[in-house]
């Protein structure tokens, strides 16, 4: 008798795992997701599409969304007007045909197949189009779920796909935050300092620094009473914080344009802000104050200000860049939404 029911058990367990893989390996479009409705022209419908298709291969669809962010902001502006679709994601000739496939170029996916090539078929055209946005999601998240859905499993995944610990931080920050909000419209900013203190400010980026070696200013300095608040510019994932010999007490939140923004000299956090959480514009991370250019608790070797910086991420790492424009901008923003 148990021999049988562990016989049955067998059989129901292969039957699962056939239908399972049949449902992977079947075009979208036998879901009920076409061409026709797969062209989003606002972020509901490109989130619909990313749900649309996680839930064929039962991931969370933020990993869809988070690396198809990431590769948007390491393509340049005019790549991506040039660009047919939506997606961002490109996947490496030789990775979606197949890496001893004669024709780098293929597009069948049988012989795709046949070399083992990562590019599918999502839409049921019968052809595997890395330029077609439906296939490319369907790709990457046919590869994801090779894994599984664990957050475990996604950074394994990505660090075998991308090769670089830094990209798997980034692309997995950028999930949380999507998780968090479930919604892709997260690009609102504020300036750093509310409207009703003191502060000025000019522009100051590049200009020479001499504490701790040769080197230029990589932000710019604002000045504002001791303890003035300092306000999230952005909606991010808090990366660091703590103590820097440069910068004193600093945080740096990494927003979903993959801009690192850096805030430095501070008096102290506000308490309950802890590494690893998720922050929105205008949102208190702590006081302006004059610490830095020394061991942790060093200060007033100048004035109280902050020293806020953006960086962006490239395979070569982090630069810096003037965000003295866009202080400008949010600031005249803050200014025109108190008029209202």
């Amino acid at each position: 008798m148990k021999k049988k029911q562990s016989y049955t058990i067998r059989i129901m367990i292969r039957l699962c795992l056939l239908i399972i893989l049949f449902m992977q390996s079947t075009p979208l479009i036998s879901h009920g997701v076409n061409q026709a409705s797969a062209q989003p022209t606002t972020w509901e419908d490109r989130l619909y599409l990313y749900q649309q298709i996680s839930q064929v291969f039962q991931l969370p669809w933020s990993y869809l969304a988070a690396i198809d962010q990431f590769e948007r902001t390491m393509r340049k502006p005019d790549e991506l007007q040039k660009s047919a679709g939506f997606v961002a994601i490109q996947f490496p000739a030789h990775l979606w045909s197949g890496i001893l496939n004669p024709n780098p170029n293929d597009t069948n996916p049988g012989t795709i197949g046949f070399y083992t090539g990562i590019g599918r078929d999502g839409s049921g055209d019968e052809i595997a189009d890395p330029n077609d946005d439906v296939d490319l999601l369907y790709t990457m998240a046919s590869y994801l779920s090779q894994y599984g859905w664990m957050k475990d499993d996604f950074r394994l995944a990505l660090w075998r796909y991308y090769q670089n610990e830094k990209i798997v931080e980034i692309i997995t920050e950028f999930a949380v935050i999507y998780d968090k909000y479930q919604r892709l419209d997260l690009f609102d900013n504020q300036f750093p300092i509310p409207a009703h203190f003191n502060y000025s400010y000019k522009n100051t980026w590049g200009a020479p620094r001499g504490w701790g070696g040769r080197r230029i200013h990589e932000g710019t300095d604002i000045f504002a009473g001791y303890g003035t608040p300092i306000r999230s510019t952005c909606y991010g994932y808090v990366e660091s914080m703590g103590w820097n010999r440069f910068g004193g007490w600093r945080i740096g939140v990494r927003d979903l344009n993959n801009h690192y923004h850096y805030f430095a000299h501070l008096s102290g956090f506000n308490k309950e802000i802890k590494e690893g959480q998720i922050v929105e514009p205008g949102e208190i991370l702590g006081y302006v104050g004059s610490s830095g250019y020394g061991k942790p608790g060093t200060q007033g070797k100048f004035p109280p200000h902050l020293h806020y910086g953006i960086y962006k991420y490239t395979m070569k790492g982090e630069w810096s860049f003037d965000p003295y424009p866009h202080l400008r901008k949010w600031e005249r923003q803050m200014f025109q939404k108190k008029k209202r």
